[in-house]
C-alpha cells in the first residue's frame, strides 16, 4: 500500500474512533426528541401570568409586566413522552437561567418554590413578538441544574409523578431581567378527546371533540390549546 494511502487510512480510522468515542462519551440520560404518540394518558394547560412568579425563598417576585404565557401539554406516561406547545407573549429580552434551557416544569405547589424537572427548548419569536416552541421529549429528563445531593434535578423524574398530582407542578420561563420567572403557571388537568384524562383513561392524538368541547362550556375555552394546539401543529407540518 502506498505510504500516503496507508497514512490517509490513519486518519480516517482516527477520525471515526474519535467519533464513536463522542457518541459514547453523550450522556445516556438526555431526553430526545420524538415523534406525537398515537395516544396520551393526560393533558394539562397552564395560564402563566406574572403575578404568580415567586423567588427561591418562596417570596412573590413579579414577572414582566403585560407579559403571558400559556403552556399546553399531553402526556403519555406509559411511554415516557410529553408533548408541548408553549406561547409566550409580550416577553423581552433574552433567556438566562442556571439550567440548561430557561423554560421548565417545575415540581412545585401555588406559591412555592421548586426543583425544574424538565428543560424545553426556549420558544422563539415568530416574527410578530410571539414566542413559540412545539415537539415532544421522551424521557429520561435532565435539566442540567444539580440538586443539593449534587444529581441532575431531572434524573429519577417519571411523567407519572405528575398524573398523579399536577397541582403540584408549575410551567414557568426565565429571561436576564426576570431572573425568578417572567411567567408562571400551575398545571391544570383537562380533558382530552372526550375522556377524562389521568383517571385511568387514555386519549387518541388529535384533539378535543364535541363531547369534549360540551362538558367544557364555554369556560373551557381557555384549554382548547392542550389539544388544539397539537392539531394546529399537525396541519402546519403537512402544509410544509
Amino acid at each position: 500500500m502506498p505510504k500516503h494511502t496507508f497514512a490517509k487510512s490513519l486518519t480516517l480510522g482516527a477520525t471515526a474512533a474519535a467519533a464513536i468515542a463522542l457518541v459514547a462519551a453523550a450522556p445516556a440520560t438526555a431526553e430526545t426528541e420524538v415523534s406525537e404518540p398515537d395516544s396520551f394518558t393526560s393533558a394539562y394547560t397552564v395560564m402563566a401570568t406574572p403575578d404568580a412568579v415567586i423567588n427561591n425563598d418562596g417570596d412573590v417576585t413579579p414577572g414582566e409586566p403585560g407579559s403571558m404565557g400559556q403552556f399546553d401539554f399531553r402526556i403519555n406516561s406509559d411511554l415516557n413522552i410529553i408533548c408541548y406547545d408553549i406561547t409566550l407573549t409580550g416577553v423581552t429580552g433574552e433567556y438566562e437561567s442556571p439550567a440548561k434551557t430557561a423554560t421548565h416544569i417545575h415540581e412545585a405547589a401555588e406559591g412555592q418554590a421548586g426543583p425544574p424537572r424538565i428543560a424545553f427548548p426556549n420558544p422563539t419569536d415568530n416574527g410578530d413578538g410571539t414566542r413559540t416552541s412545539s415537539g415532544c421529549l421522551e424521557g429520561p429528563f435532565t435539566t442540567g441544574l444539580n440538586s443539593d445531593a449534587g444529581t441532575d434535578t431531572g434524573e429519577g423524574f417519571t411523567l407519572k409523578q405528575i398524573e398523579a398530582n399536577p397541582a403540584g407542578f408549575t410551567g414557568d420561563s426565565h429571561t436576564a431581567d426576570f431572573k425568578a420567572g417572567v411567567v408562571r403557571g400551575q398545571l391544570v388537568q383537562v380533558p382530552v378527546g372526550g375522556v377524562d384524562t389521568g383517571a385511568g383513561g387514555a386519549a387518541a392524538a388529535g384533539g378535543l371533540d364535541a363531547t369534549t368541547l360540551g362538558f367544557l362550556g364555554l369556560g373551557g375555552l381557555a384549554v382548547v390549546g392542550a389539544a388544539g394546539l397539537a392539531v394546529a401543529r399537525r396541519a402546519r407540518a403537512a402544509g410544509q
